[in-house]
Order: structure tokens, then C-alpha cells, then sequence
């Protein structure tokens, strides 16, 4: 397609990339990866998150507070904490080195080799803020699903759910793992474009023709 061009594919992987950085960035500080709702008490509801946990009753509003100990957080919350900042700093980087990487930009202008490798490193850190949004939000789904459905809780208890942040992650994670795709695409693409041009064979014939000389059979 002609609009389809190495350009556009840039321009396509940078908006994917940022747009799952934004989302990854959000759901690591909104406080709805848990959810909890009491059937004794209805108006109140339980919010969890990395950093805080809150709780919102129809009379005050929401009211939020942070985690007192580091030390007392559940494994999968500490786990999540590092792979989520390590997916901010990676994702940030991405979005960094695949700017001067763009074709039009005047950074590194005149010099293929330099922005092929930006585009490079930023797929691949684009791979690894991807992935390891991907994780601690899976991580976290799964111990929800265990603890909810343990047996060793009383059914009277209430239990965490999924919240809103879950499915937040999930789209920046794979948002972030196809836009680092696409910047791999878009390098493919350039050096499809800058191949160097094949003579065609109608061509060849004609030149090898020419070194031949007209003889005559006596």
C-alpha cells in the first residue's frame, strides 16, 4: 500500500509506545487493582493499590492511605512495585531514543546507521516495559484468583476482587509489546527500502551482447 510507508510505521510504533506508556504510567499509581465490597455493609468499598489503599462510603467520600511498612506489603505487591517502576524508566527511555531515531527529524540527520540502532533500542525497551507491566499485573490477578476462591476463609468474609487498574495494564503492557513490534517492522522496512537496486535482466543481456563480436561463417 502506498500510504504504508517507513515513515508512517515510525510515526505508528512512536503513538502505540506512548500511548502504553501513559496507560502503564496510570495504573501504577491508581489504587484500583483490588476491590472490596462488604454484603454486611454495602456503602463501603475497599480500594487496593501499590502504594495505598482506600476506602469510599457515600457519607465522607474516598479516603486514601498509604502503606505504613515496605517490609509488611505482601510478596506480590512488593514484586509488582519493582517491575512497575522498572517498566516507567524502560517505557520513558523507549519513547526517548526513537525521537532522533525518526526519518524528518533534524537529530542525527544524514546518518542511517545511528537512527536504524535508535529504533532498534527502542523496541527492544519498548519489549521490556511491555513485559514487565505484563507480569506484576498477572502476578497480582492470580493471587487475587487464589485467595478469593481458598476455602480457608470464612463465606461470610469478603475477598478481594479485580479492579479497574487490572485491565488497564493489561491493554499498556500489550499496547507497549506491539509498539516495540512495530518499530522493528519499521527498521525492516527501511532497509528494504535503502537495498540497492537490482539491474534487470533485459538489461544484463544487452550488455553482455555488446562484448561479443559479429563473426562470419565462410
Amino acid at each position: 500500500m502506498v500510504f504504508l510507508t517507513t515513515k508512517v510505521m515510525q510515526r505508528t510504533a512512536l503513538f502505540v509506545t506512548f500511548g502504553g506508556f501513559v496507560t502503564s504510567l496510570i495504573t501504577a499509581f491508581l489504587p484500583l487493582w483490588k476491590t472490596m465490597n462488604s454484603d454486611l455493609n454495602e456503602v463501603e468499598n475497599w480500594f487496593s493499590g501499590l502504594w495505598h489503599t482506600c476506602l469510599y462510603t457515600e457519607e465522607v467520600g474516598i479516603q486514601c492511605k498509604a502503606y505504613e511498612s515496605i517490609m509488611g506489603l505482601p510478596m506480590d505487591l512488593q514484586i509488582s512495585r519493582v517491575l512497575m517502576s522498572v517498566s516507567i524508566g524502560t517505557g520513558g527511555l523507549a519513547l526517548l531514543a526513537a525521537f532522533p531515531g525518526l526519518e524528518g527529524v533534524g537529530m542525527c540527520a544524514g546518518q542511517p546507521g545511528p537512527k536504524r540502532l535508535l529504533l532498534i533500542l527502542s523496541g527492544v525497551l519498548s519489549w521490556v516495559s511491555g513485559l514487565t507491566t505484563l507480569a506484576p499485573v498477572s502476578l497480582v490477578a492470580y493471587t487475587t484468583i487464589v485467595e478469593f476462591w481458598d476455602e480457608g476463609f470464612p463465606d461470610v468474609m469478603p475477598r478481594w476482587e479485580y479492579g479497574e487498574a487490572m485491565f488497564s495494564g493489561w491493554f499498556g503492557g500489550f499496547a507497549l509489546v506491539i509498539g516495540g513490534t512495530l518499530f522493528f517492522v519499521a527498521v525492516c522496512m527501511g532497509d528494504y527500502d535503502q537495498r540497492p537496486l537490482s539491474v534487470p535482466h533485459s538489461l544484463q543481456v544487452k550488455r553482455r551482447t555488446k562484448h561479443y563480436r559479429k563473426t562470419e561463417v565462410l
